[in-house]
């Protein structure tokens, strides 16, 4: 397992990889971190420390099972920290991503893998922070929240299939 750390703005996102094809991607540990960033910041919370696993599906599925009794991969997982025992007062949690999960979804739905990767993480970091989807309004403004972001980055709405491809 590869990791790096990287801080910015008082920021302390700590990306670890531990999937091989996650290094194949060109730039993605600076988009991702760009990605987390922007939903941080978002909710001025630049302060904040996280980390991100860029993994695969069969450790995303173990977890999955483990923690939400779901036997399947996902795409994006978030374990917020809560009170950290070790003192890290602004320790939200971890946010891990399932490398063929996501390059799944990019091809089926026409998007670019980095891009479905930044909104992935946006939409882990956001789980940190609070934000949910379960119930309609709750998925209004997150989903709202997500697309401004992911304008910001360049992205299309990742709610709207006619913008997939671009």
């Amino acid at each position: 397992m590869t990791s790096s750390k990287r801080r910015r703005a008082g920021a302390g996102i700590t990306i670890l990889v531990d999937a091989a094809p996650w290094r194949k991607t060109s730039g993605i540990e600076k988009k991702i971190f760009s990605a987390a960033l922007l939903a941080l910041a978002a909710e001025r919370q630049s302060a904040a420390e996280i980390n991100i696993l860029l993994s695969d599906d069969k450790h995303v599925k173990a977890l999955n099972s483990q923690f939400r009794g779901l036997n399947k991969p996902t795409n994006v997982l978030s374990f917020p920290s809560g009170d950290d025992a070790l003192g890290a007062k602004n320790s939200l949690g971890d946010v891990i991503l399932g490398f063929e999960t996501i390059a799944r979804e990019s091809d089926e739905h026409g998007k670019p893998f980095v891009h479905h990767a930044q909104h992935l993480t946006m939409h882990g970091v956001l789980h940190l922070l609070g934000f949910d989807h379960e119930r309609e309004d709750e998925a209004k403004v997150m989903e709202a929240l997500e697309t401004k972001l992911c304008r910001r980055l360049g992205i299309a709405d990742p709610y709207n299939e006619a913008d997939a491809g671009n």
